[in-house]
C-alpha cells in the first residue's frame, strides 16, 4: 500500500527512540508527548487572540488566520503529492472544518473582545469533557451514569464561574455564550479529527479541512478588509501570525498525531493542562491579574473535566 494512500492507518512510520536500557518507549507515551506538544502550542491561542483583537477586527482574525493556514496547507498537500480523500470522507472533513477552522476561531475572537483571556480560558476548560462527550456520541458508546453526572457538574461549575464574573445569576455575559459555543465546535472537530487522523494522517486531516474551508473564509476576510482596513501594532500582527501559522496549522500536526497514535481518551486528558497554561500566559503576556475567582473556577472546571474523562476510561463493572 502506498505511503500517501488514504486507507493507510499511519501515513508515516512512527520511529521510536531507544532508551538507555535498549528498549523503545510505548506507543502510549509517544502519543502523549505529541499531544503535550500540541497542547503547549494551543495554550497561547486565547491570550494571543485577546492581544490581537485590541487592534484587529474579530472577523478578520477568525477568517484571516484560516486563509493564511489554508495557503500553507494547500502548499504542503501539493508538495507532498497527497491524494484526494475518498468522497465519503469530505462530509467528515466538513465537521472538522466547521468546528476547528470556522466555529472556534470566530466565536472566540468575538468573545475575547469583551472578556479577559483568563476568563475565556476557564470557560474553555470544559473542552476535554466536551470532546469526550462528542466522541461518545460519535461512536455510540454507552458510558456509565457517573460520566454524565460529572459532566453535568463540570458544566455547572463553568456556568457558575461565568455568572459570578458577569455580576450574578441572571447576568450571563453574551461573550460566555460564544465561548460555550466555541467549546461545542472544537469538541466536535477534535473528536472527528482524531478519528480521521487514523485514516488520512495527522497533518493531512487539518490540511484538507483548511482547504475545504478556504473559499468561505477568504470571502469573509476580503469583505472585512474592504469594510475596514486593518490597523495594528507589530505585536498584534505577531500575535495574528502565531494564530494563523501555529494555532491554526502546525499545532494540529502534533495534536492529531498524538490522537492518532493514542489511546485517544488518554491523550485527550492532556487538554486539562491547556487552561492552566493559558491563564499563566495571560498573566505574563497581558498583565492580567490571577484572581481567586479565576483560580477556584478554573480548578473546579478542570477537576470535573478530568474526572469525566477518567470515569469514561474505566470499564463497566
Amino acid at each position: 500500500m502506498r505511503e500517501h494512500s488514504s486507507a493507510t492507518v499511519l501515513p508515516e512510520p512512527v520511529i521510536l527512540p531507544v532508551r538507555h536500557n535498549g528498549t523503545a518507549p510505548s506507543r502510549t507515551s509517544t502519543g502523549i508527548w505529541w499531544g503535550l506538544l500540541g497542547v503547549a502550542a494551543f495554550s497561547f491561542t486565547v491570550p494571543l487572540t485577546r492581544m490581537a483583537v485590541a487592534g484587529l477586527s474579530p472577523l478578520f482574525i477568525g477568517s484571516g488566520r484560516a486563509v493564511v493556514a489554508g495557503v500553507l496547507a494547500a502548499a504542503a498537500l501539493a508538495l507532498t503529492r497527497q491524494r484526494l480523500p475518498q468522497p465519503r470522507t469530505w462530509a467528515r472533513l466538513a465537521l472538522v472544518a466547521g468546528g476547528v477552522v470556522v466555529g472556534f476561531p470566530l466565536l472566540t475572537s468575538y468573545a475575547l473582545t469583551a472578556v479577559p483571556a483568563g476568563h475565556g480560558a476557564v470557560v474553555i476548560a470544559l473542552l476535554p469533557a466536551a470532546t469526550a462527550t462528542a466522541a461518545i456520541l460519535r461512536t455510540r458508546e454507552r458510558p456509565r451514569a457517573a460520566f454524565w453526572a460529572v459532566m453535568a457538574l463540570g458544566s455547572l461549575a463553568a456556568l457558575a464561574f461565568a455568572f459570578l464574573q458577569s455580576g450574578g445569576i441572571g447576568h450571563l455575559h453574551w461573550a460566555d455564550l460564544l465561548l460555550l459555543g466555541a467549546v461545542v465546535c472544537a469538541a466536535v472537530g477534535y473528536a472527528e479529527g482524531g478519528l480521521l487522523a487514523r485514516e488520512l494522517g495527522s497533518w493531512q486531516t487539518i490540511a484538507w479541512a483548511l482547504v475545504l474551508a478556504f473559499p468561505p473564509m477568504l470571502a469573509l476576510a476580503v469583505f472585512d478588509l474592504a469594510r475596514q482596513p486593518p490597523s495594528a501594532t507589530p505585536a498584534q500582527w505577531a500575535a495574528f501570525a502565531y494564530l494563523a501559522v501555529v494555532s491554526m496549522f502546525l499545532g494540529f500536526f502534533a495534536w492529531y498525531r498524538g490522537l492518532a497514535i493514542g489511546p485517544m481518551a488518554q491523550v485527550s486528558q492532556i487538554q486539562l493542562l491547556q487552561p492552566v497554561l493559558s491563564i499563566c500566559w495571560a498573566a505574563l503576556l497581558l498583565g492580567e491579574a490571577i484572581t481567586w475567582t479565576t483560580v477556584i473556577g478554573g480548578l473546579a472546571v478542570i477537576l470535573c473535566a478530568g474526572a469525566a474523562v477518567r470515569v469514561r476510561l474505566k470499564p463497566k463493572a
